[in-house]
């Protein structure tokens, strides 16, 4: 079975980061194909500005639509799209223009994430954040999820990286968010 994965990093939140670069060996492990896209030259100083967040979604989705333009999805059997931050919304959006119904897989995703699809399968979409995130209104986020029966892990304390001020707990949270993960992926 031929399986795909493309992993959608956020602003500075590359493939090298704890959960992008996790999520990669799993996805490896589980003899996924894997395409990292990558975003260049975008808005910087953008937290707190919706206009610019949307504006820099906007360019990274160019970004990924010509970085993506030659793959034949419908080779593949499985497909699942992994987003961070920014890459949520594009993840999201990518896969309702082009038609996809991609597993999702979202690490601290953004209110906009949740409004790119609506022919969203809840059931194919697992997401994460913390309730100390700067970057999300964490309640809206908890409030859009439920409503749409989206499988949302919420930690406490925990910023944008899902990273708290404790480095054992850090290593617990990494730890935990990886075994959903590949749960989510072997189901």
């Amino acid at each position: 079975m031929k399986k795909l994965a493309v992993i959608f990093p956020g602003m500075g939140y590359t493939k090298d980061k704890p959960l992008l670069y996790y999520a990669g060996k799993i996805l490896a492990n589980l003899d996924y194909e894997i395409l990292y896209v990558e975003f260049t030259n975008l808005p910087k100083k953008i937290q707190g500005n919706l206009e610019l967040i949307l504006k820099a979604a906007d360019m990274s989705y160019e970004q990924a639509m010509k970085q993506l333009k030659d793959v034949n999805f419908s080779e593949y059997e499985m497909i699942v799209f992994v987003g961070k931050s920014i890459g949520t919304i594009v993840a999201s959006r990518y896969n309702a223009e082009q038609g996809l119904q991609a597993q999702q897989i979202w690490y601290t995703p953004l209110q906009a994430t949740f409004e790119q699809d609506n022919s969203l399968d809840s059931k194919k979409v697992v997401a994460f954040i913390g309730t100390a995130d700067p970057w999300s209104a964490v309640p809206e986020v908890q409030r859009t999820a439920e409503n749409l029966e989206i499988e949302l892990h919420v930690y406490d304390d925990c910023n944008h990286s899902l990273e708290c001020k404790d480095v054992d707990r850090n290593i617990v949270i990494i730890r935990e968010v990886m075994g959903i993960t590949k749960g989510f992926l072997q189901q």
